[in-house]
């Protein structure tokens, strides 16, 4: 019992709904980052994904917990029907870039095919009015580690090439923001 109580205080604590994020019509702020696909670190530019197609930004509280986890699960089953619609991903969460390498390589999530950046200081997050909040002392992720970082709203962006937001989605479960995000992207073709 003691270890099951923090597990679902951290499940309550990350799934309060979405306070406020930008809105269709609205432009996207552009930012860089420290990213990681497969284990491997690179700086990812929106400016320059964007050059590419529609970018989907989701931010998420941390890797390594369960909503997370089926959230990028889902996000890596369903890569190729994004890359289809012209569309890349980029996940966003203040978890360190050390954290997303193991995270972006895990066969269980990422599974070398998502792409994620780390917004440590949370300065991503509040440019896209996305609400940030603390953690607490003693959280721990899925594998026994102690999360030492702040945890950004589950809301995703569906962002044009142009930099507009297309759609923001929020305030659902991990798997219906991946299936939101992957039919929003295609109703764009």
């Amino acid at each position: 019992m003691k270890k099951l109580l923090p597990a679902v205080l951290v499940a309550a604590f990350i799934a309060l709904p979405a306070l406020a994020a930008l809105e269709v019509g609205d432009t996207a702020p552009i930012f860089e980052a420290k990213a990681s696909l497969d284990g491997k670190a690179f700086d990812f530019s929106l400016r320059d994904a964007l050059d590419e197609g529609i970018v989907v930004v989701y931010f998420y509280p941390s890797a390594y917990t369960r909503g997370c986890n089926i959230q990028a699960h889902e996000f890596a089953v369903n890569m190729d029907k994004f890359t289809a619609a012209g569309a890349s991903v980029i996940g966003v969460s203040l978890d360190s870039i050390e954290r997303l390498n193991d995270f972006s390589a895990d066969p269980e999530y990422c599974a070398g095919k998502l792409a994620v950046a780390s917004d440590a200081s949370g300065a991503i997050a509040g440019s896209f009015d996305i609400a940030v909040r603390e953690g607490r002392e003693g959280m721990k992720d899925s594998r026994g580690v102690e999360l030492n970082h702040g945890f950004a709203e589950r809301t995703t962006f569906i962002v044009t090439p142009d930099g507009k937001i297309a759609a923001t989605i929020g305030g659902v479960s991990p798997m219906q923001n991946v299936q939101d995000s992957l039919e929003a992207v295609q109703s764009l073709q």
